[in-house]
């Protein structure tokens, strides 16, 4: 029977304490840390190609240029969303303060909804034509939420910090990507013992950057798409609705089951027909994007379970924000390519007594 040491002990108390220690100076920008990563992972073919193209003596305008058009694409879609958003609501605020709200009535075609279409019409008159007294009557319940709504933007800008911050980080990982990428295969090799880890870090990387395009980079484009329609045909809050589509391309649920409401809405709050028919057909083509996108952007061996991705997202919003939708489906699509690879090991694990 072996003795106790009692300096090995404490050199490990030591070594935990430092370690724990570490991890919650660490911890409230693992979500930001995490995104850098994998952008960084993903745009990296593309920040090559700029650095390629401008050659060897320019390198560091190359690097300039990729990074403010990566900010200004950021940036400037984000804050038109964001400043849309915060001055409808705080022109109702001000309506609802000075007695003055009034509600659009409904058009004849909203009776000619399916199902619902008169009871809903009906409703939307009557809210419309007492809209004033109903404000007089609730305005202490209407402010107090509309104040709370304000709030909330306060984290919307700081999960757009956070989008920039993590965008300021891959782009030194990129510029460094040489002992970036060193440092990561030593790790990775003393993880898994020997030279695999190269090969699994490899693989995690192609995992990255498919789940990104197939999925997330899809996404957001049927989104910035979808909001340009919606803006154009007048749609209220129309980020809102863009966000919508956006969880929706992520989490695999039809977009065409989201856009369908707005098609509804369309129709009521546009006089001309051609109009509210053209945004229809556009709305419900960037809906079906995703069907000609993803067989070209995403590998074929690459096939996450619909179930992890869903919970990636959802799970990933919960422990990180906003940010945490981008992070946690690729965390678990690197994380179920990796069980799936060790499944397929046939390196069988020798216990010693």
């Amino acid at each position: 029977m072996k003795s106790f040491n009692i300096t090995e002990f404490i050199r490990l108390v030591v070594i935990s304490l430092l370690l724990l220690w570490g991890f919650f100076l660490v911890k409230p920008f693992i979500g930001i840390l995490a995104w850098a990563v994998i952008l960084a992972v993903a745009l990296f073919p593309l920040y090559k190609k700029v650095r390629f193209v401008f050659g060897e003596k320019h390198q560091k305008k190359a690097s300039t240029l990729f990074s403010i058009i990566l900010v200004a694409l950021l940036i400037v879609p984000t804050y038109s969303a964001v400043s849309s958003l915060f001055s409808s609501v705080n022109a109702t605020l001000t309506a609802i303060d000075n007695n003055e709200l009034k509600i659009t009535p409904p058009t004849e075609k909203v009776k000619e909804w399916p199902v619902l279409g008169t009871q809903i019409y009906d409703n939307w008159k009557s809210f419309s034509e007492n809209s004033k007294q109903y404000t007089i009557d609730h305005k202490e319940m209407l402010m107090e939420k509309g104040s709370a709504a304000v709030k909330s933007f306060t984290g919307i800008l700081g999960t757009v910090f956070s989008f920039l911050l993590s965008l300021i980080i891959a782009l030194v990982f990129m510029s460094n990507a040489t002992g970036a990428f060193k440092t990561a295969s030593e790790f990775t090799n003393k993880l898994v013992g020997g030279k695999k880890g190269v090969s699994l870090l490899l693989m995690a990387r192609d995992t990255i950057r498919n789940v990104v395009k197939g999925i997330l980079f899809v996404a957001l484009v049927q989104a910035f798409f979808a909001y340009l329609g919606f803006k154009f045909i007048g749609l209220p809050a129309p980020s809102i609705f863009a966000f919508i589509v956006m969880l929706s391309a992520i989490i695999q649920v039809p977009v065409t089951l989201v856009v369908l409401p707005t098609v509804f809405m369309a129709f009521s709050i546009e006089e001309s027909t051609v109009t509210a028919t053209v945004f229809s057909v556009y709305i419900i083509i960037i809906s079906l994007l995703d069907n000609f996108l993803k067989p070209i952007l995403l590998a074929k061996g690459l096939k996450t379970p619909m179930v992890l991705i869903i919970i990636g997202a959802l799970g990933g919003m919960m422990l990180h924000g906003i940010i945490g939708i981008f992070i946690g489906t690729v965390l678990l699509a690197v994380l179920h390519q990796l069980y799936m690879t060790w499944l397929s090991s046939k390196a069988d694990v020798v216990i010693k007594e």
